[in-house]
């Protein structure tokens, strides 16, 4: 298994910008797809967006698109999530995974290790 450990989430005002960093370690990962799913108080977990293996491929939920760029640096084990324009409709705590299969999931079940998750905030 590998160990996933978040970072970068916070308190941030509509229209402004965070970084989501996912550090993984524990086990060589870059041969799978890792993902961020979002779930915010009351609600399921949801996906976000996914990266292959190689990053040289990418799905985002529609809720997204435009707005936020996942990107993985597998020599420094590390995944990351550009997020702009926030809304307050993004506030939810922001967790990252691992597929431990090839291709681009988007299904949690799909998702193997999750991290402790961060809190994004967006205020109005």
């Amino acid at each position: 298994q590998a160990q996933l450990v978040e970072s970068g989430g916070g308190l941030v005002q509509t229209g402004g910008s965070l970084r989501l960093s996912c550090a993984a370690s524990g086990r060589t990962y870059r041969d799978y797809a890792m993902g961020w799913f979002r779930q915010a108080p009351g609600k399921d977990r949801e996906f976000v967006a996914a990266i292959s293996g190689s990053g040289g491929s990418s799905r985002y939920a529609s809720s997204v698109t435009g707005r936020f760029t996942i990107s993985r640096d597998n020599a420094r084990g590390t995944m990351y999530l550009q997020m702009n324009s926030l809304r307050p409709e993004d506030t939810a705590v922001y967790y990252c995974a691992i597929a431990w299969r090839a291709g681009v999931p988007i299904t949690a079940t799909d998702f193997g290790s999750w991290g402790q998750g961060t809190q994004v905030t967006v205020s109005s």
